[in-house]
């Protein structure tokens, strides 16, 4: 028989247990937690974003308009000459000389391409003072005002440069300095040139300065524009020099050409002057088609 003091210290141990498991599986049934203080703290107010400033846009300089240069009145020009020397002061101005060739060139060549055939004869002639005016009236002369075939592109041939006559009628074997002439439908001999600025123009003046001066008496300028033109076409030495004015080049620069010079002159002349209406309807026989030629060797 359990006694009293027996069944009490069993109740107790028995409680002891119970709580323990108790306890135990409880622990168990939750993990461990760890609970850290929150800290609030006020949100900052978004500062905005700057808007962006336009960048100003630039004022364009201001464009400055040069007054072009005021060409001679035609009683500050020296006079031609009868006799008018190749190297010295142009005789005439840009203006009188498109004023000429724009009414009476082939329509091939526009107001705009003569005004810079003119230009370039005119900064060429000025770098090696020569008469520039005296050179476009020898041009004219040539090219019956730049109608002539040797003329036009793609020849350009300003003063009948090459242009000795010879012709023929079927292709030539090497038609290297030969060009079909379709005005009289031949094949003929002369030189062509690619452009009128940096080819023809200074082939033209060098070869007039190769005429009016030795290379002593040239300057540094001129002998190296006679150099430029001799290249393209080789002049005798006995012909340097033979000509310091328009009429040394009777009989020389076109055969038999005794009036050659006076020619030119006279056409200086009416170039200077001003157009005539009549000149317009009859234009002149261009003398590259004439029956005066280059001789070889000039």
């Amino acid at each position: 028989m359990v006694t009293r003091r027996r069944f009490l210290h069993l109740s107790f141990a028995t409680l002891a247990a119970s709580s323990i498991a108790a306890l135990a599986h409880a622990t168990a049934g939750q993990p461990y937690r760890a609970y850290l203080p929150v800290i609030l703290a006020p949100v900052p107010t978004p500062t905005p974003s700057p808007t962006p400033t336009p960048s100003p846009t630039p004022a364009l300089a201001p464009t400055v308009v040069l007054p072009a240069p005021t060409p001679p009145a035609a009683g500050e020009l020296p006079p031609i000459l009868d006799n008018a020397p190749i190297v010295g002061p142009a005789t005439g101005t840009e203006t009188m000389a498109v004023a000429w060739f724009a009414p009476r060139a082939d329509p091939g060549y526009t107001d705009f391409d003569i005004g810079a055939i003119v230009a370039a004869y005119r900064s060429t002639g000025e770098s090696v003072g020569m008469d520039w005016f005296l050179a476009l009236a020898q041009m004219a002369h040539e090219t019956g005002s730049l109608t002539s075939f040797w003329s036009q592109r793609p020849q350009r041939n300003p003063a009948g440069l090459g242009v000795t006559g010879e012709w023929r009628s079927d292709p030539p074997p090497d038609p290297t300095g030969w060009a079909y002439n379709t005005q009289r439908l031949r094949w003929e001999r002369g030189i062509s040139f690619a452009t009128w600025a940096d080819h023809a123009v200074p082939a033209h003046l060098g070869r007039l300065l190769a005429y009016a001066l030795t290379d002593a008496q040239a300057s540094q300028a001129q002998r190296a524009l006679i150099a430029f033109a001799l290249a393209v076409r080789p002049l005798a030495e006995s012909r340097r020099g033979i000509a310091p004015t328009i009429l040394g080049l009777n009989g020389v620069w076109a055969v038999p050409g005794t009036t050659y010079g006076q020619s030119i002159v006279a056409l200086a002349r009416r170039m200077r002057s001003g157009t005539a209406a009549a000149e317009l309807i009859v234009p002149a026989i261009p003398a590259d088609q004439d029956d005066d030629v280059m001789p070889d060797g000039a």
